[in-house]
């Protein structure tokens, strides 16, 4: 009789987490360990119970253990480790064949020096936590869906991000692509130096802009390098100014 794979799941969303565990008991070769539901019971339960497989939500809007401060780390794991990706909403095949390639990587036993490695991750994003908590670290990459596969962003190809309702559209060249993160929360994980919020629905890389014009009543427009214009608050053309003269 084959040995049971020890799998977890880790997702924010209950009937998310509902779903995956009845398509999993439908395996007799699966033994469902646990859900979590952030990212810090995820940690927790990775360091304990040793899966040999896991179901992650990428994007849930609490990374907490994963934080999203500290997600280039979380981006390491994905990059060197991940097997497969479900894009919700995702059919009883697709996740069938994610289990099945799955199953045989893990019956290659590949998946054991995958488990070490994704340890060793953990332990080195809590080190470096430990190391200073005054050191800021920011997003150097983003994670994006497109179409039937997830792809790194660069954090410094983005022109300029817009608010759209919960999510953020980035702007990169003539395409755009949606993050599932409110403006605030991705605010806090940019470079300060190198972007800038103008508008409560606006944020601007830098080093795209190439002007300020003046507009009606006191206001200002952002010109980028490509000519697009973008509405200057008054309340923050101070700190625009400040900090373009930072970068000049």
């Amino acid at each position: 009789m084959p040995e049971k794979i020890k799998t977890l799941i880790v997702d924010d969303e209950p009937l998310a987490r509902r779903n995956l565990r009845l398509l999993l008991e439908r395996d007799s070769q699966i033994e469902v360990l646990g859900e979590c539901r952030n990212g810090k019971e995820a940690v927790k339960a990775i360091e304990t119970s040793r899966p040999d497989l896991i179901f992650l939500d990428i994007q849930m809007p609490e990374m907490d253990g994963f934080d999203v401060i500290e997600r280039q780390y979380a981006l390491k794991a994905f990059e060197v480790h991940a097997l497969d990706y479900l894009l919700k909403p995702y059919d009883d095949l697709r996740f069938s064949q994610a289990l099945q390639r799955a199953k045989l990587q893990i019956e290659s036993r590949e998946i054991s020096k995958v488990s070490k490695r994704l340890l060793a991750l953990l332990e080195e994003r809590e080190s470096q936590k430990s190391i200073s908590t005054s050191a800021k670290p920011y997003l150097t990459r983003l994670m994006i869906k497109l179409a039937s596969r997830v792809v790194l962003l660069k954090v410094d190809d983005i022109d300029w991000i817009e608010a759209d309702g919960n999510y953020a559209k980035l702007h990169v060249g003539k395409k755009a692509h949606l993050l599932r993160e409110k403006m605030h929360d991705l605010e806090a994980q940019l470079d300060p130096q190198r972007f800038v919020r103008i508008h409560r629905s606006i944020i601007v890389n830098l080093e795209r802009i190439k002007e300020l014009h003046p507009h009606f009543n006191g206001d200002y427009v952002v010109v980028l390098e490509d000519g697009r214009q973008l509405k200057l608050s008054r309340s923050r053309r101070e700190q625009l100014e400040t900090r373009l003269k930072a970068v000049s």
